[in-house]
């Protein structure tokens, strides 16, 4: 008798290979990225139902290929929306520029069409926990998972400043089993206007702000650092492809000079050990 293969990332927790240097998938996880965002692309959609969370009205759509099984976030928002401008394209620039990046903090997230209408498609990850439940529920953290998720708090805030994510909520910041960092929800990233391109999202004069006070990010590994360095118009290009306007990349490449701005400032104030690692 066939077994059905239940493909889903929490499946692929290797501890003894330890995590990438700057996110939260491991390596067996990524080497499987490809090959998700092609059946995220072309499976069956065998059934669907509403997510109840969220102001974008996501779907979760169930797909099968083969003995094959998995499941995704489905979006379609455009325009604005309750105040704010919102494109199903920026969960897939999101994913694109982790990837450039080399973060590994975004699921599989590709274009699918559903009902008639394009929108984003983004693999359902296992979690055990979000920012939110950890809070309200007041979960303990574990001992040797706290310098982890401190450090991913501030990656995280300086991912948002160079994207201008004007949405990363307590919702959006997901963990798993082990503490794992899982980021959703960028439809509210990539602005490009003058408000996201004279001061960043977090840091020292942020727009960001938690009673009145800045939210900073303290510390970032070298290789990060590196990656925004070596940042372009032409590789964000060949990275994000259609799904950002040529003022988006721009906006981009502005924060990217704010960005190294504030860090060199940092490692000058505190010393590089401080603050790169």
């Amino acid at each position: 008798m066939r077994r059905k293969v239940l493909l889903t990332i929490a499946l692929f927790i290797l501890a003894s290979q330890g995590y990438v240097v700057n996110g939260q998938f491991t390596p067996a996880e990524i080497a499987q990225r490809q090959e998700i965002e092609e059946f995220l692309k072309t499976a069956e959609i065998v059934r669907f139902e509403d997510i109840p969370e969220g102001v974008t009205k996501p779907i979760r759509l169930f797909l099968k290929k083969g003995d094959v099984e998995m499941s995704g976030a489905w979006k379609n928002p455009r325009g604005m929306q309750k105040g704010f401008l919102e494109g199903w394209q920026y969960e897939i620039a999101a994913y694109e520029m982790d990837k450039l990046l080399e973060l590994n903090l975004i699921p599989p997230t590709v274009e699918r069409e559903f009902k008639g209408k394009q929108g984003s498609l983004q693999f359902w990850v296992q979690v055990e926990f979000s920012e939110l439940t950890v809070f309200e529920q007041k979960i303990g953290i574990p001992r040797s998972k706290f310098n982890n998720k401190e450090n991913m708090k501030y990656l995280t805030r300086a991912f948002d400043s160079l994207i201008g994510n004007d949405d990363r909520t307590q919702q959006n910041i997901l963990y798993t089993k082990d503490w794992r960092t899982i980021l959703i929800d960028h439809s509210r990233a990539f602005r490009s206007s003058k408000k996201y391109t004279k001061k960043l999202m977090y840091g020292a004069k942020g727009l960001k702000k938690a009673a009145g006070r800045p939210q900073l990010f303290r510390r970032l590994p070298r290789s990060f650092v590196e990656k925004v360095k070596a940042l372009n118009y032409d590789n964000i290009k060949n990275a994000v492809g259609p799904y950002l306007k040529e003022k988006e990349i721009k906006a981009i490449l502005i924060r990217k000079e704010l960005l190294l701005k504030e860090i060199e400032e940092m490692v000058k104030e505190q010393g590089e050990d401080k603050v790169l690692y």
